[in-house]
């Protein structure tokens, strides 16, 4: 499975996403400075879950209705880049099986996980 991270993520993140063996595709190594649409847009192009900081990812997908296969909306605020690196590694290990299609909060206690209607 691909996933894409929007500009917004870490590189340690991305760096520690690739070296556990996942693909990960970088915004900000392809296409900086682009809307938060193109972004969503490559994301679907790709079939890939988008990897996300950025709020207004949940304004395109659930109200706006724009195509995706799935959002990660990450609220670790508090943490360090290490710390979110594994939270959010550990959470696509759980949870890869239900992301596509899913839209995704990781909070520092708890998780959900929806279906993108």
């Amino acid at each position: 499975m691909i996933f894409v991270a929007d500009e917004s993520v870490d590189f340690i993140i991305i760096r520690t996403l690739r070296e556990n063996r996942l693909q990960v595709l970088s915004i900000l190594e392809i296409s900086p400075g682009i809307s938060d649409d193109e972004v969503l847009k490559i994301a679907f192009e790709k079939g890939a879950p988008l990897i996300t900081f950025d709020k207004d990812f949940g304004e395109l997908t659930i109200r706006l209705k724009k195509p995706n296969h799935g959002i990660i909306l990450v609220r670790l605020s508090g943490k360090t880049s290490q710390e979110k690196s594994e939270t959010i590694l550990n959470f696509i290990e759980k949870y890869k099986n239900e992301l596509i299609n899913k839209f995704s909060v990781l909070h520092p206690n708890k998780i959900r996980i929806r279906t993108i209607i």
